[in-house]
C-alpha cells in the first residue's frame, strides 16, 4: 500500500473546483475507506445515498452491515459551504456536530469520487457500482497520497453476501 508522503513534501487538501451537486445525487458505494470511530462496526456493504432536501440542503443516508449481517443506518444532512463550487460540505449526524466533507477527488463522467477531510482524518473511496477498476482505485489513491492521506491502514470494502 502507498504510504502518505511526508507532510512538509505533501500538498495541502484541496477539494475539486466544482461539483454538479445534482450530478452527484444517488447511490454510491464504498470502495474503501480509513477507520473511524463512526464505522467500527461495519464489516461489508457500506453504501451512502444523496437526495436533495426542500430547503435545498442535502438528505444523507448512510448503511453497512455489521459482523451479524445486521444493517446499520445512520441519516444525516449535508450542506454546500459557501464559495467551494459545491465540493467543500458540512454533513451532521446528530446536533451539535457536523465533520467536513470535501470531494478531492472526481471522475469527469461521475463514476467514482474521492471525499476526503482538510485535516487527513477522513478518507472514502465511492463507485456507482459495488466494484471500480484497479486503474481508477490507482487514480484516486494517487490524489489521496499526494495530498498527505496515510494510506497504510486504507481498508478495502467488500459487497455482497459474506
Amino acid at each position: 500500500m502507498l504510504a502518505a508522503l511526508p507532510r512538509a513534501m505533501a500538498d495541502p487538501v484541496q477539494s475539486v473546483p466544482t461539483l454538479e451537486v445534482d450530478r452527484y445525487l444517488g447511490t454510491w458505494y464504498e470502495i474503501g475507506h480509513l477507520p473511524m470511530f463512526f464505522q467500527r462496526l461495519c464489516v461489508s456493504d457500506t453504501t451512502a445515498q444523496y437526495s436533495k432536501n426542500a430547503d435545498g440542503s442535502i438528505a444523507v443516508l448512510n448503511s453497512c452491515r455489521h459482523e451479524d449481517r445486521q444493517l446499520d443506518i445512520a441519516r444525516g444532512t449535508a450542506t454546500v459551504l459557501p464559495n467551494s463550487g459545491n465540493a467543500r460540505l458540512k454533513v451532521q449526524f446528530f446536533w451539535p456536530f457536523s465533520g467536513d466533507y470535501w470531494v478531492i477527488g472526481l471522475a469527469s463522467d461521475y463514476h467514482w469520487a474521492l471525499v476526503g477531510s482538510p485535516n487527513n482524518k477522513y478518507l472514502w473511496l465511492l463507485s456507482r457500482s459495488p466494484t471500480l477498476a484497479q486503474t481508477d482505485v490507482d487514480t484516486a489513491l494517487q490524489i489521496a497520497r499526494r495530498q498527505g492521506f496515510d494510506l497504510d491502514k486504507f481498508i478495502y470494502t467488500p459487497h455482497g453476501e459474506r
